[in-house]
This record gives C-alpha cells, structure tokens and sequence, in this order.
C-alpha cells in the first residue's frame, strides 16, 4: 500500500531529526577528540601556519620553530602574554561574556568595535581555524575555547598559545623568538625582553623590536606596567 502524504511527511520528518542528531554527534565527538589531541600531543603543524605557508605575505621566509615546555618558558613571559593579551584569563572559561559586554557598549557609544577574544579563543583560532570575521567562525571558535579551557586547562592552554603564536615571519613560538632577537633561551627572558615580544603581538609582520621603534617602547612599557599590577600570583591562579 503507498504511504499516504501525510504518513510521507512524518518520515521525511523523521528522517531529517536522525541526521540533524547525527550531524550534531558527530561534531560534538570531532571537536572534542580535536581538543583532546592537543592536550596530549605537542601538534607539528596547526592551522594558522599552513595559512601562512599557503599565503605568505611576503616570499622566501624562513621559518623558526622551537617546541618548549611551559617550565622552560619565563614566567616573564607568561606573564607578559597574560597582562597585553587577556588579563582575565585565570578567571574565564574560555569566553569572556564581561569582555564581550564592554566591546558591544563601546561599539554603541559610537567607538570602533574592538576584539573581546581570549587568551583561549585566539589560541583556538590559530590552531584549528580558518582566518575570517564571520559569526559562524566566531560560535566555532568560542565552542572550542569552552572545550580547550575545560579538558585541558589553563597551563596547558597557555603553554600552546606561546608556542604557536608567531612573534614575526616565519617565527613561530616563544622558543624561536628568543632566540632570534635575544639570542638566549626563552626560559632567561627578563620582563623587559618579555613585554617587547608581546608588545608584537598583534602585528607580529609589521611590528619590529631590534630595534624597537618609540612606539614599540610605549606598548612595551605599558605591558610591563600591567605586569606588576597583575604580579607573578597571577601565574599561581592558573590551574
């Protein structure tokens, strides 16, 4: 007997709820199984360095990359990460709500909107993410923040950020960059050296620190400011 209208309706119905509960499974499953990977394993390539390989804004350059530890690593230099990038970040969870509420009211006060992205969240992005400012992006990268701050906690998160983030082209980690403008390992970074390599950060193709222009001195320096208001309890707070 042929299935009525109605009763073909019920089971196109039928059918879309299996595979939307089936879609939503298996992105909660990738995504956690993403997250726990890089918990555990120290990852040789990531999302934001193949973009770079792909798409260099400049030709021929070389690049650096030293894997380390978070105890081989300045508390300087988490510090200074933490005090430039997101000084709340022993207190969120991966997404800062208090962040994103500012940079909407300034944004309605008439400013231009600024970032409200997480120590976490940039690290998301860097790692499994693909550059664009659309809403679809931004929900992605603050689930998997929630995820990342969740399984693998904040030292852990930590120690990834600084080393994949890229402190110049080609230099990739907190390891290689010292190295290249130091010229000593990233565990004898003073606070100064600390704060001119996160004073990079947010331009790391542009910005230059050998030597640092005034401009780079001033953001260097209001880094280092926040880094002893926050102080090196601030380290103590991460679990």
């Amino acid at each position: 007997m042929a299935a009525t209208p109605r009763g073909l309706v019920a089971n196109i119905r039928q059918w879309l709820w299996r595979g939307i509960k089936w879609l939503i499974l298996s992105v909660i499953l990738l995504s956690v199984s993403m997250v726990l990977l890089v918990t555990f394993v120290n990852p040789p390539v990531w999302a934001w360095r193949v973009e770079r390989a792909w798409f260099p804004p400049k030709p021929n350059v070389l690049v650096r990359h030293d894997w380390l530890p978070l105890a081989q690593i300045s508390p300087d230099m988490q510090l200074a990460v933490i005090a430039s990038e997101d000084q709340r970040f022993p207190f969120h969870h991966g997404v800062d709500p208090e962040a994103i509420g500012a940079a909407l009211e300034d944004r309605e006060a008439g400013e231009k909107l600024r970032g409200a992205s997480t120590l976490t969240q940039q690290t998301v992005k860097n790692l499994f993410l693909w550059p664009s400012r659309s809403f679809v992006r931004k929900g992605i990268e603050a689930w998997l923040a929630l995820l990342l701050d969740t399984i693998a906690g904040k030292r852990r998160t930590l120690e990834l950020y600084l080393n994949i983030v890229e402190f110049g082209p080609g230099i990739y980690g907190v390891g290689a960059a010292a190295q290249y403008y130091f010229h000593k390992p990233a565990s004898q970074l003073t606070a100064r050296e600390a704060a001119l390599l996160a004073a990079i950060l947010p331009n790391p193709w542009e910005y230059r620190i050998n030597p640092p222009s005034a401009y780079m001195n001033e953001r260097a320096d209001w880094i280092e400011r926040q880094m002893r208001q926050l102080g090196m309890g601030t380290l103590k707070l991460l679990q």
